[in-house]
């Protein structure tokens, strides 16, 4: 006699329903007697608008930035709290799919969502991110979720717009604090950001691509700051105005997708890694056509660009360098529309990363990679383990915390040795850079990985075992 199938738990214990609701779901996957493809059972087909509102928050949460791995983890949740039957998702860089099975004579029922646009918001990541784990939860039917839905999609970010446009400036300024700029230095950069930024809008407005917007925008900063350098040089200011380049390439410097491209890869979604890493790199080839270009043009016109006096923080911890670390995560935040409850732990977490970073490069004089992951795998943890306390996404504490490391300085400094005539050092130190990018998007996964392995809980679309990212592919099991 064939057994019951498992019953699906109650929401007695909230600390661990979604754990349990994780094991419900990979019994029905793996017991024959209730997923099986000629089960003669008639089964009440799936409500469409559940299928819709499941296609419509994958879509959601992933144009707002968030990885391939979370999308599908929420997706399967949303399919167990609504009970669609063989539940599929494939999540990709610009398709969602889902796919239910009702089982008997019934047909299965495939839908699909393209994302065309892509704009990041974090707090409509953090907003959907609750939606789903209130509907895990059972707190949620789904004419809430599609109430809910909808006040999510129609509400507007925390912030106005000249606060997020102000928040893009202050990276710049606070990284320049934070390379010794000082004051003047940190103000030409805000203006000069944020007159890059404007530039690329009036661009995106008349349909031009995003890598001309961002040469645009690197290019605009570059020639106020060569502008400002040769003020200086002229009337013997003394001004480090390269920290204005320096800054403006740390505001542009493309740490979510980054992130986003090594998470997809270790979590095995290779299709959509492959394209946000496409994605950094054309992102950095704006930037370098951008900055290079004016550099290449300074030089030519007889503007003094010294390679021994960049503006670099070094190892320093002085005040104005922990100042800077802390601006530059917070208004990373503040440009990525994250809640403003969450600012004070970002700030905090970009304090860490750079003590972190430069201790280890001081203390054991190690390279700037080593130096970067050392801090990535702090901040991943400590990202996780908020998230898993706050019950939030976690992108939005890790990808503004990383962004004092980001290798603006270095990255200037390529771009200058190739324009001064040294392409062989050049093409080194811009290799570097890379490597302090993707070190730092390796180390804030490893970070993840080292909470994953000794917490529970999460949603509830896969247990650890089920995990794709976890899947054995060669030896025993």
């Amino acid at each position: 006699m064939a057994e019951n199938p498992p019953q699906r738990p109650e929401p007695s214990d909230e600390d661990n329903l979604l754990s349990r609701l994780r094991d419900w779901r990979s019994s029905r996957e793996t017991d024959p007697h209730t997923d099986g493809p000629d089960d003669d059972t008639d089964e009440a087909l799936p409500d469409p608008r559940a299928i819709d509102l499941v296609l419509r928050v994958g879509e959601l949460m992933l144009a707002s930035g968030e990885s391939t791995e979370a999308v599908s983890e929420a997706m399967l949740s949303l399919s167990v709290a609504f009970e669609l039957p063989r539940t599929e998702v494939s999540v990709t860089f610009t398709v969602i799919s889902l796919s239910t099975h009702p089982g008997g004579d019934s047909p299965p029922i495939t839908g699909e969502r393209v994302v065309r646009r892509r704009t990041l918001d974090y707090y409509r990541v953090n907003e959907l991110h609750t939606l789903v784990q209130d509907t895990a939860l059972g707190l949620t039917e789904l004419e809430g979720a599609i109430a809910r839905l909808q006040s999510i999609k129609r509400s507007r970010p925390p912030y106005p717009n000249w606060v997020i446009v102000t928040g893009f400036g202050l990276i710049a300024s606070s990284a320049s604090v934070m390379v010794g700029g000082g004051f003047i230095v940190a103000a030409a950069a805000f203006i000069a950001t944020v007159l890059g930024d404007r530039a690329a809008v009036f661009l995106a407005n008349r349909g031009i691509a995003e890598f001309y917007q961002m040469a645009v925008a690197s290019a605009t900063a570059s020639v106020i700051g060569v502008g400002l350098l040769w003020a200086s040089s002229q009337l013997d200011l003394g001004l480090q105005a390269g920290a204005i380049i320096t800054g403006n390439i740390m505001a542009l410097l493309p740490g979510r997708p980054l992130v986003s491209s090594l998470q997809d890869g270790i979590s095995g979604s290779y299709v959509s890694s492959s394209a946000r890493l496409l994605e950094v790199f054309f992102t950095l080839g704006a930037i370098i056509s951008g900055v290079g270009a004016v550099a290449y043009t300074a030089v030519r016109l007889g503007v003094g660009m010294d390679l021994d006096n960049l503006p670099s923080a070094g190892t320093a911890v002085d005040p104005w360098v922990l100042i800077g670390a802390a601006g530059i995560a917070m208004a990373f935040a503040v440009s990525l529309t994250v809640p403003p409850r969450m600012l004070p732990a970002i700030g905090a977490m970009g304090v860490v990363i750079w003590l972190i970073y430069a201790g280890a490069r001081a203390a054991f004089d190690t390279p700037a990679v080593v130096g970067a992951v050392a801090g990535a795998v702090a901040i991943g943890m400590i990202g996780h383990w908020l998230a898993r306390r706050s019950r939030r996404p976690v992108l939005p504490y890790v990808i503004p915390a990383i962004a004092p490391l980001l290798p603006g300085s270095i990255l200037y400094r390529g771009l200058l040795e190739v324009t001064l005539g040294h392409p062989a050092n050049g093409l080194l130190t811009i290799s570097e850079a890379v490597a302090v990018g993707l070190a730092l998007g390796a180390g804030v996964n490893l970070g993840g990985e080292l909470v994953r392995a000794f917490q529970r809980g999460g949603l509830a679309g896969a247990g650890r075992r089920h995990r794709p990212a976890a899947r054995r592919t060669r030896g025993g099991t």
